[in-house]
This record gives structure tokens, C-alpha cells and sequence, in this order.
């Protein structure tokens, strides 16, 4: 007869393993070697068994300290005393103290459809409601609607009650002889662990606890109709490409009378011809021949909120820069108002008249060196 491996080896830990190390290498060996798990290996079950010993007493105090003292004698010739499959636990196996959730969803997929408990253990025998998803769907704005806001109406497809039977799904209802108005059905199998008890939804009823003498011909019994709802939202100045806006309700339906998700409106603002937003702050590229850049003087600006008149300081250069405070995008939705920045750009005119071609020539004859000019002069001839 082969000799016992020792149990601290079985299950792949240290003899100075916590409590909490032991059960989850346990968990962890369950798992690997359970026999419906593994019906292709045929030292599955041994190894289950093996790993199911190991546990019973390395779990147990006492039985842990006369393993350490004296081996598999310690605990009896027999081990743990294991009998099999077939007939439960081993002996002195605080099943009380295990979680066997995460084997279970592994051996029968969450409970055969429905809730499920291990005989012994207690379990959620009633379905449970729960709430529909959440809906995103995106809007293309305006430029000047995201800067101003609007109103906006839309056509979406919503799932509500059935008017015609109220969200029922038909007519002078009774208790459904099946379930008994529990709306679930208690099936039970035999299994290497023991008893199982599978609660799942009543097959006659949907999990209602109740049957119809007639059916609604509007939802066809589901109690839910599709319907092109038109709805109206109003927009906040100031939103911006990415903000969303919620409107309750108005998702996927819940299940077993769960409540609606909810919709989200994602906006996406089309860009402007000559505004270039940056949060909150506009930026406008302002246009300005030679003469104005030379000479500065007072000019004309377009804003979000209508024009301005702005001083343009005398010898501008392109890519200089004037802020105008508070003309940015006053933004409702965020509670903050941003500035304006215009960016100078110096035109250089491509065609001249004879008469300007004169002025410049005459211009050039005059000395408009600045010291910038002067200093790559000099560098110009330090390169000879």
C-alpha cells in the first residue's frame, strides 16, 4: 500500500502557513482536481480526495498540532477518516467555515439559470430584480449652440409598461399552480458533494408567481412595448465636445420589474471658421497688413458676444498676442466664464501699385534699423 504524502505537500504550502494560506491553497486544489471538472483525468478524484483530507485536518487546530507531532499516527491510521464521494465530507471537515461559491459557478455555471444552495448551506430561493443598463448616444451641436445653448428634440426607441394591460402582460390573473406564486422552482440533484437544491425561474409563469387567463395581444405577455418616444432637452451654454447630459430613465428596461437605466447624451461641437476654443478661452487669429502693424490704431474685433474696438499697439510683429478678459465662453455648465486671445498675423501684400512701390521706396531710404536688425547685421558680416 503506497504511504501518504505528507498534507502540507497535498495542498503546495509552508508548515508555517496561516489559516487563511491553507484554505485558499485548498480552494485553489478543489478547483483543480474536482471530478466534474476533470472527467478525462482518472487520478482526478483520488487527487480531490487526497486535497479534501489534507484540509480536514490541517484546518482543525488540534488535529494540526498531532499532525506536526506525529505524523499521519497523529490523526489515526485512516487519515481523516474520509469516506469517498458518495457520502458527503470527511470526518471533522467544518464545511460551515468554506466558501464553495467559486467552485460551484465553476462545476454548474452559476446554478442551472437560477439561485442555487448547497443543501445544509441556505440560499436566495426568490429572483431578484435588477436594474436595466445605461444608454449612451451622441449629438452633433453647433458651434454656437454649445457657446449660447439651445433646446434640442430628438427621436429615440424606449421600452415602457404596455398601456393596454398596465405593464402586466394580460388579464384576470391567478396564482400559478406551479410555483405557487413564488415564481421559482425547487429541483434537487445528487452530487459527489452531497445535496444540491437548484432554484430556478418557474417555467409557467416567467418568475411572476402568477398566470393570466388571457394573454395581452399588445406586449404579447411581456408586460414591455417598444415605443418612438419624441424628446426635448435643453442644452447649457457653454458645453463642450465630450460633456454628457442625463436623462433618467430612458435606457434599457430593467428585469423582473428592475427600474429603466438611464440615457446619456454625449455632445460633439462642430468646429468654427475663424474661433478656436481651448476649454473655456477663444482664440481668433487677427489679420494685419504692414501699416497697421507699423503703425498700430484702433480696430474692430468680432467676440462671441458681439464686436469690440481694441487698441493694436504700434510696430505689432506676427504671433503677439492680446488678451481681452471675460470674452471667453461663459460656461453655465461648468460655472466658469473664460478670456479671449487674439493671435496677430502680419500680412505681406503680394501686389503693389506704382504709387506704393513709390512710398516704399522712400520708406526704405529712411533708417528703421531697431537693434535687432543692427545686431544680425553685424553678425552677417562677422560670417564674411
Amino acid at each position: 500500500m503506497a504511504s501518504k504524502r505528507d498534507y502540507y505537500e497535498v495542498l503546495g504550502v509552508d508548515k508555517n502557513a496561516s489559516d487563511a494560506e491553507i484554505k485558499s491553497a485548498f480552494r485553489k486544489k478543489a478547483k483543480e482536481y474536482h471530478p466534474d471538472l476533470n472527467k478525462d483525468n482518472p487520478d482526478a478524484a483520488e487527487k480531490f480526495k487526497e486535497a479534501q483530507e489534507a484540509y480536514s485536518v490541517l484546518s482543525d487546530e488540534n488535529k494540526r498540532k498531532m499532525y506536526d507531532q506525529y505524523g499521519h499516527a497523529g490523526v489515526g491510521a485512516g487519515g481523516a477518516g474520509s469516506s469517498g464521494f458518495g457520502g458527503g465530507y470527511s470526518a471533522g471537515f467544518d464545511a460551515s467555515d468554506f466558501d464553495f461559491g467559486d467552485i460551484f459557478d465553476s462545476i454548474f455555471g452559476g446554478g442551472f439559470g437560477g439561485s442555487s444552495s448547497f443543501s445544509g448551506f441556505g440560499g436566495n430561493s426568490r429572483r431578484t430584480s435588477s436594474r436595466g443598463s445605461d444608454v449612451l448616444m451622441r449629438m452633433d451641436i453647433t458651434f454656437d449652440e454649445a457657446i449660447n445653448g439651445c433646446e434640442k428634440k430628438f427621436t429615440i426607441e424606449v421600452v415602457e409598461d404596455c398601456d393596454e394591460c398596465g405593464g402586466e402582460g394580460g388579464f384576470d390573473s391567478k396564482t400559478c399552480s406551479t410555483c405557487h406564486g413564488a415564481g421559482t422552482v425547487t429541483s434537487q440533484q445528487q452530487t459527489i458533494l452531497g445535496s444540491f437544491l437548484s432554484k430556478t425561474t418557474c417555467p409557467d409563469c416567467g418568475g411572476k408567481g402568477k398566470t393570466f387567463k388571457k394573454t395581452c395581444h399588445e406586449c404579447n405577455g411581456k408586460g414591455k412595448v417598444k415605443k418612438n418616444k419624441r424628446l426635448t432637452i435643453n442644452i447649457p451654454a457653454g458645453i463642450n465636445t465630450g460633456d454628457r447630459q442625463r436623462i433618467s430613465g430612458k435606457g434599457s428596461p430593467g428585469a423582473n420589474g428592475g427600474e429603466n437605466g438611464d440615457l446619456y447624451i454625449e455632445f460633439v461641437v462642430e468646429e468654427h471658421k475663424y474661433f478656436m476654443r481651448d476649454n473655456d478661452d477663444i482664440y481668433l487669429e487677427v489679420p494685419l497688413t504692414i501699416t497697421e502693424a507699423i503703425c498700430g490704431g484702433k480696430k474692430k474685433i468680432p467676440t462671441l458676444y458681439g464686436n469690440v474696438s481694441v487698441n493694436i499697439p504700434a510696430g505689432t510683429d506676427s504671433g503677439d498676442k492680446q488678451r481681452i478678459k471675460g470674452r471667453g465662453v461663459d460656461n453655465k455648465y461648468a460655472h466658469h466664464k473664460g478670456d479671449m486671445y487674439l493671435v496677430f498675423k502680419v500680412l505681406t501684400p503680394k501686389k503693389l501699385s506704382r504709387d506704393q512701390k513709390k512710398l516704399l521706396d522712400l520708406l526704405a531710404d529712411t533708417d528703421l534699423s531697431t537693434t535687432e536688425i543692427n545686431n544680425f547685421e553685424k553678425f552677417v558680416k562677422q560670417r564674411d
